[in-house]
């Protein structure tokens, strides 16, 4: 059931709160219980500018140019070409990046296998590589999901797509999911890379969404996305606009997971999307041709 105005802002305003307020004394404490290894990273220093963009929603700590709609309103340049099927052939992929050059679109998205490929096929087009990382269930560990991420930078990757620890966050065992976020941003940042933060919002509650969008961004991601595609459930208009509403106007929020027509993606950008994810991008261009 949706929350109404009142609902949802004290949903958020709790949230925020509890986050915070857990994922501090999470790393305060550490593993040893004497400050740990996460206790230099969230100092009393520090902690007042990592939790900043989180409390203000209209801050951030990233650059502004992230998730901001193109100057040129061109609906292609918002686009995730995808292409994450397990059967994917190297003569489909190439097609991929055939049609990515041709329409002009943000990226392409593909599995780790193919960045190498990728990055060649899309050289000097200006369409980047997009890659995802513990991909679909986002189950394995922190350290997998950074060698992950890592390789995949180094074979051509300039955009990361990783699936937040679902299981974690619905056990509230947020400093895990802040770390895991963490550590996948902080490796993407020092390459030069962006990343987005899947949060499988068709298995989440209003809360718990609300939730997942604060620990990725005081962890420092780039963009939140809705959807794996391979979950049970896609982009909604519903959960975009609320994801919209607690990272504030300028983080990135990605749509992803159903939206086959212009119309479908028209209504994720009124919502709040700043990136869509597709695989019937050609298709959705030529809607809006139409």
């Amino acid at each position: 059931m949706a929350l109404d105005e009142k609902t949802l802002e004290r949903v958020i305003e709790q949230i925020t709160h509890e986050v915070l307020v857990l994922v501090h004394q999470d790393r305060a404490n550490g593993p040893d219980g004497a400050g740990g290894e996460g206790a230099a990273e969230l100092s009393a220093q520090n902690y007042v500018d990592r939790v900043r963009p989180v409390v203000n929603a209209g801050a951030d700590r990233i650059a502004s140019t992230l998730g901001v709609a193109p100057a040129d309103g061109s609906l292609s340049h918002m686009i995730d070409h995808t292409m994450l099927k397990p059967d994917a052939t190297q003569d489909q992929i190439a097609q991929l990046c055939y049609e990515a050059r041709k329409y002009e679109f943000a990226s392409v998205c593909i599995n780790p296998s193919y960045v190498k490929l990728c990055s060649g096929l899309l050289k000097g087009s200006g369409v980047l590589t997009c890659t995802v990382v513990g991909f679909p269930l986002g189950a394995t560990s922190t350290e997998a999901k950074v060698f992950e991420a890592q390789k995949a930078v180094r074979d051509g990757a300039t955009e990361v797509d990783m699936v937040i620890n679902v299981g974690a966050l619905k056990s509230r065992d947020y400093e895990l999911v802040e770390r895991d976020v963490a550590s996948v941003a902080s490796m993407c940042h020092a390459n030069g890379a962006i990343l987005k933060v899947i949060i499988e919002a068709a298995l989440l509650t209003d809360e718990e969404k609300v939730a997942a969008c604060q620990l990725a961004k005081v962890a420092g991601a780039d963009f939140v996305k809705t959807s794996t595609g391979f979950g049970p459930g896609g982009a909604t208009p519903e959960d975009v606009a609320l994801m919209r509403r607690v990272v504030g106007p300028k983080m990135g929020v990605k749509a992803s997971g159903g939206i086959r027509t212009y119309a479908d993606a028209q209504k994720m950008i009124a919502a709040g999307a700043s990136r869509i994810g597709a695989s019937a991008s050609v298709k959705i261009i030529q809607g809006a041709a139409s």
